[in-house]
């Protein structure tokens, strides 16, 4: 299903066309409306006229979210904040707030883009949107809030928390799409359970749109088994318009970048040289049509890959592979490189174990240890104590064939790891203490 069929499967050469127009276009603005820019091109000695092929970008500086805090908090603003309509902010828990705003013309795109994000998952007019983002500073709510209305969608503008009234409301008022974290709404569909509900008989959901938090394969298999619905991921960030960046389509085989607005590249995170298609690296996109505050190279810290070939849907916008992680939240012990996402993926496809986790790393002397633990069952935490043992070692040998390195493995009981209403949290890093 398509929202914007025209714009959607557009001819490649006339989208490459029309992104090489918009760069023009807004490498010229930001470098006379937007201070930083202009100081970043004037000391790489990059000219923004000398741009006549998309593969100019490459000559362009990176932004960063460092030059974002560094602007608090409007200096990245290309317009006066007389034609800024809205206003979100990070939630700083790292340092200053990075600061984003949105003209009319931007709010009404970025309906557009949430628009198609929805019907990638069949959204139409007849469906119950029940949107358990965040609304507030926080960009997710409200981007599906537009998407959703503007097909015609009724909107349950649930945000997040109360998971018991999130369950009966679902129940009740006959939701349909789900809109949410990919972690939370496993919780959701635990707690259903938990509440006498069987989702596949007392719900009306038919798909989920989730994002904001790195999922693994096997929890979509989770998802979509509990709760009996279809399973796609979204990908947006904040500093480029908010979720609406890329969805997945019904085919799942990689998320659908909106190229008419943004332009995607993959680099390698160590040297910034730009990596071919296929190859995993960082995501870095630059905001073609964004009039308050155009975000040029940005790089996202998302570990991902731009999938070459094209798709049975028959979209022509390039796909990106599904984020594996951030280069900020990647763990490095003894030497390699350890993303929750892998451990995650062997734990969902072990029966006995719940798809709750935490992941504990500390120093102890000069080496540092990774301890994985892990929610068992109901049915399986009263067995013998032979049998728990005899589990840990199991998930102990298949997440060490995976990482390559010794982990510690702590089976707990049902219930005991903290549940999450938004991102999930799964590592304690004890070594930054």
């Amino acid at each position: 299903m398509y929202w914007n069929r025209a714009i959607e499967c557009m001819d490649r050469d006339r989208l490459e066309e029309l992104q090489l127009k918009r760069l023009k276009e807004v490498l010229a603005r930001v470098y006379e409306k937007v201070p930083l820019y202009r100081r970043k091109f004037d000391a790489a000695g990059f000219d923004p006229r000398s741009v006549n092929a998309l593969d100019d970008i490459k000559n362009v500086p990176f932004s960063t979210k460092e030059d974002m805090r560094e602007s608090y908090p409007f200096d990245m603003f290309a317009v006066s904040l007389k034609e800024v309509v809205r206003i979100h902010a990070s939630s700083g828990t790292t340092g200053k707030s990075t600061v984003v705003g949105y003209t009319r013309n931007d709010i009404a795109v970025w309906a557009e883009l949430m628009a198609r994000t929805l019907a990638n998952a069949g959204t139409t007019s007849d469906d119950v949107v029940h949107n358990a983002y965040g609304y507030g500073l926080f960009t997710g709510g409200l981007g599906v809030h537009y998407g959703a209305e503007k097909i015609g969608a009724s909107v349950i503008p649930i945000s997040g928390g109360n998971t018991r009234r999130q369950v009966q409301i679902m129940a009740d008022f006959g939701s349909t799409i789900l809109a949410c974290t990919p972690s939370y709404s496993l919780f959701l569909g635990e707690s259903a359970i938990e509440a006498g509900y069987n989702p596949s008989k007392d719900f009306k959901l038919k798909a989920g749109v989730f994002g904001a938090e790195p999922w693994s394969e096997s929890m979509r298999k989770e998802i979509e088994e509990k709760l009996n619905i279809l399973a796609i991921d979204i990908y947006g960030l904040s500093e480029v318009i908010g979720p609406g960046v890329a969805a997945e389509c019904k085919e799942k085989n990689g998320l659908h970048v909106n190229e008419d607005h943004f332009l995607i590249e993959v680099i390698d995170p160590e040297t910034g040289e730009n990596a071919p298609p296929g190859t995993l690296g960082e995501i870095v996109f630059t905001s073609l049509t964004k009039e308050a505050i155009p975000i040029i190279r940005y790089r996202t810290r998302d570990i991902s890959s731009i999938i070459p070939g094209s798709c049975p849907c028959e979209r022509t916008h390039a796909r990106m592979a599904r984020v594996s992680g951030r280069t900020d939240d990647m763990l490095i012990i003894r030497g390699i490189n350890v993303f929750p996402s892998q451990i995650e993926s062997v734990l969902l496809e072990i029966e006995e174990t719940e798809p709750h986790y935490l992941l504990v790393v500390e120093r102890k002397g000069h080496l540092d240890t990774l301890e994985v633990q892990v929610e068992v069952d109901e049915k399986h935490f009263s067995d013998e104590v032979r049998s728990l043992e005899a589990l840990e070692n199991k998930i102990r040998r298949e997440i060490e064939s995976i990482l390559q390195i010794s982990v510690d493995v702590k089976l707990v009981e049902p219930k005991t790891i903290q549940r999450s209403e938004g991102k999930a949290k799964r590592v304690v890093d004890k070594r930054q203490i």
